[in-house]
């Protein structure tokens, strides 16, 4: 992943986004213009993959060379560091108040007083990493074998591991029992059940597009949003039984994504 590499500003931009209406899609611009609010400096050297907002805490992670660092999520002023190896990306349990990084050995600390708890010994290369609220566990993804490495939020204990079939970049939570996970050298979405960790599904992007590098989630409508590098192309999906619903043009080397429940509209970076 290299979403925001070499970056020497984190900025507060949003960009064009994608409204779908029912199980029909089409491009769309807001009433109001995304505007950038604030920027700030940012210290260390390397690149830049995930950057991570922690809403509840108001605070912003950005992994860079051998650290993890803190901000102030409204000012943008440090607010601390993590040693914490060449990490890709942060999850954080709000519940719990413990964050995790997706680095090797993966680094787990307090939320509130970023004192680190333990180190987690996993398998493969760790990159993309996510925080699944119904179970309160935390996915690292590799693009190795295994490809997911379960954790519990609370304890840091590795519940299990689970074979995706592919290479995972970015998963979605329905907060009903399924993850859904875009497998990058597939094409394909497979879904987890997250109760048995096991793979219940994989939906084919049928050539519409390669290479799916981000994803988004409507879950309200159970809409999926996979963001393809080959071509340039977001090809929507419905979340229930992977029926290819549209696709849609966006830019080139997509590295991410999301969807906006409040806005109705789906990103790509």
């Amino acid at each position: 992943m290299n979403i925001l590499n070499h970056l020497s500003r984190v900025l507060f931009v949003a960009g064009f986004g994608m409204l779908v209406s029912g199980v029909s899609a089409q491009t769309t611009t807001t009433t109001k213009p995304y505007n950038i609010v604030n920027s700030a400096q940012i210290m260390g050297t390397g690149g830049i993959d995930y950057v991570t907002a922690d809403s509840d805490a108001r605070r912003l992670y950005v992994p860079r060379g051998n650290e993890t660092l803190v901000f102030d999520l409204d000012t943008l002023k440090p607010a601390g560091s993590i040693a914490s190896g060449h990490a890709h990306g942060v999850a954080i349990d709000s519940k719990s108040h413990h964050a995790f990084c997706s680095s090797s050995p993966v680094v787990m600390w307090d939320s509130q007083t970023l004192k680190t708890i333990k180190s987690i010994d996993v398998q493969g290369r760790p990159d993309g990493i996510f925080f699944e609220p119904q179970t309160e566990r935390i996915y690292v993804f590799s693009h190795s074998a295994p490809n997911a490495t379960v954790i519990d939020g609370k304890d840091g204990s590795i519940v299990g591991t689970i074979d995706l079939g592919g290479a995972p970049e970015q998963a979605q939570s329905d907060g009903r029992g399924h993850l859904y996970v875009d497998l990058e050298d597939q094409d394909q979405i497979a879904v987890v059940d997250v109760n048995t960790l096991k793979v219940t599904a994989q939906f084919a992007l049928g050539g519409k597009g390669g290479g799916p590098a981000g994803l988004g989630l409507d879950a309200k409508n159970h809409i999926l949003f996979a963001l393809c590098r080959e071509p340039a192309t977001c090809v929507v999906l419905s979340a229930d039984d992977g029926k290819i619903l549209a696709t849609l043009p966006i830019g080139k080397g997509t590295d991410g994504g999301g969807f906006n429940p409040a806005t109705m509209e789906a990103f790509s970076s």
